[in-house]
């Protein structure tokens, strides 16, 4: 007569837990590997996701997205408007131009947001959101700046990269600015000098 002796190494263990509620017991049923490295790279990608879309200065939001759709719109139709001069009276008219002002946000986030960040607050460039201005005198000086550069080249000359127009409207966005609450705005430097308004008279 022959019979086998089960090995206790080959038992399977036992699927119950000690957990026992009304004399049901829970099957120990573990959660699978492949379900932890899911949960694990979800909230990895949260983090990442979050510091891309809500800090970083790429301009990848849907927002920016349709803005560069729309400034590609209208630098298209650029050409109906002729030559803007970069006067005060032009600039600030422009400041009261829907189409101008998308395409000139989409530039200012595109060129300039690294040094004045998105909301114009100032990072390693000035706040252009309070009163004080340095190079700035009248309206017309910010298209200067601009244009020119200043601050020996810590602020960049931008003539080869836009058109007269775009530098004329960028800087009537660039003054519309100013007066507006930043996320995290930069202390004031340079000098205050009287509102944009004085200008409209010169």
């Amino acid at each position: 007569m022959s019979h086998s002796t089960a090995r206790p190494d080959l038992v399977p263990a036992d699927p119950l837990t000690n957990h026992e509620y009304d004399g049901i017991r829970e099957y120990d049923n573990p959660t699978p590997g492949w379900w932890y490295w899911m949960f694990g790279a979800s909230v990895a990608f949260s983090f990442a996701y979050l510091i891309f879309f809500h800090f970083s200065i790429a301009g990848w939001t849907p927002e920016d997205t349709w803005a560069d759709e729309q400034r590609a719109e209208f630098v298209r139709l650029f050409g109906s408007v002729g030559q803007l001069k970069p006067d005060d009276e032009t600039i600030l008219r422009s400041m009261d131009n829907p189409q101008f002002m998308t395409i000139a946000k989409a530039s200012f986030i595109g060129a300039c947001s690294a040094c004045h960040a998105r909301d114009g607050g100032g990072l390693v460039g000035v706040n252009l959101c309070d009163e004080n201005y340095k190079n700035i005198k009248h309206v017309s000086d910010i298209f200067k700046v601009i244009t020119d550069g200043a601050n020996a080249g810590a602020m960049p000359a931008w003539k080869r990269n836009f058109s007269d127009n775009e530098r004329v409207i960028l800087a009537a966005y660039v003054a519309s600015l100013r007066g507006t609450q930043p996320s995290n705005p930069k202390a004031a430097e340079g000098q205050p000098i009287p509102a944009w308004k004085a200008d409209a008279g010169k």
